[in-house]
This record gives C-alpha cells, structure tokens and sequence, in this order.
C-alpha cells in the first residue's frame, strides 16, 4: 500500500475518532468532519479506480441514510452533525456493510443512552465540581452525544467493508 493510499484510509478512523471525541465535549460534530470523509472516499475512488457502478452504490446508501437521519433529525430523534456524519460514514461502508454500520449504531446508541441515564442517576452533579461537558450529560432529557455510537459502529464494520479488504492487499 502506497503512503497516500495509507494516508487516505486514515481519515476515515481518524475523522470518526475526532467526531466522537467532539460531540462528547461539546455536543457538536462540526461540519468539516463530513467533509472531510466525503473528500477522502472520493479521493480513494480516484485513486483505486473503483468502478462507477460500485461508486453508486456507495453514494445510493450513503443517500438512503441521510434520508433516514434527517427524517429522524426532523422529529428531534438526532442531532443535524449526527445526521451527516452517518450518511458520511454510510459512503464508506458501501452496500455489502451498511446494514450492520445501521445496526450497530443502533446498539451502540442504545447502550450510549442507558449509560447516560445511569451516569445521570448515580453522579450527583451539585455535589462534585464536574466540567462543563460532564455537567452538560446531566441535562435531564437533553441531547445524548450519539456521534459516540456512530464513530464506534463505524470503526466497529470499516474492516470488514470491501474497500478496505481491497485496500489492504
């Protein structure tokens, strides 16, 4: 594997971790993000010379999801950050692993949202000095970080995607 070939693997574990990590402290997942994995699989394209009909299909479900999430996005159900950056991360998984990155970013989610509340039940937030994001946690029915779920699902099935598989021999 070429280093920029190497290079440009990288942003996707990179760019979820980040994500991840951004939403936890600041309950944000800055658009730059998606950008950034929508720029590197299509550099990845070029370079790979992937076949258009396999490139559609990627574009098809990574399209399918961002219905999905802005529909949920719509009824307040997910943040507009979350909605992005799982259609971005949904280009890498392509067809053959987009069913379980939705599956697991389900489980995830849920697990996220059963140690939140047990986080809010048994951390008492007046009585320690917590910082701010740890304080923002204890907002009884507020926003759950869920970027969290889906950098871990995505990370969790990107070994496993044809791309990869392919970029790894």
């Amino acid at each position: 594997m070429s280093v920029l070939t190497f290079l440009l693997v990288a942003i996707f574990p990179i760019a979820m971790a980040f994500a991840a990590a951004n939403d936890l402290f600041t309950m944000r997942i800055p658009n730059v993000i998606s950008i950034a994995l929508i720029g590197g699989f299509v550099a990845l394209v070029l370079l790979t010379q992937m076949p258009l009909e396999t490139f559609g299909l990627h574009v098809i479900c990574a399209l399918g999801v961002l219905l999905l999430t802005f529909a949920l996005f719509a009824f307040n159900l997910l943040g507009g950050g979350d909605a992005k950056l799982m259609a971005a991360g949904a280009l890498w998984m392509g067809s053959g692993q987009i069913l379980p990155f939705i599956v697991l970013t389900t489980m995830f989610g849920g697990i996220l949202c059963l140690v939140i509340l047990s986080y809010r039940r048994m951390v008492p937030a007046d009585v320690w000095p917590l910082p701010g994001w740890a304080q923002r946690l204890h907002t009884v029915g507020g926003p759950v970080p869920y970027g969290i779920a889906i950098a871990a699902s995505g990370l969790m099935v990107f070994p496993s995607t044809e791309l990869f598989r392919m970029l790894m021999i």
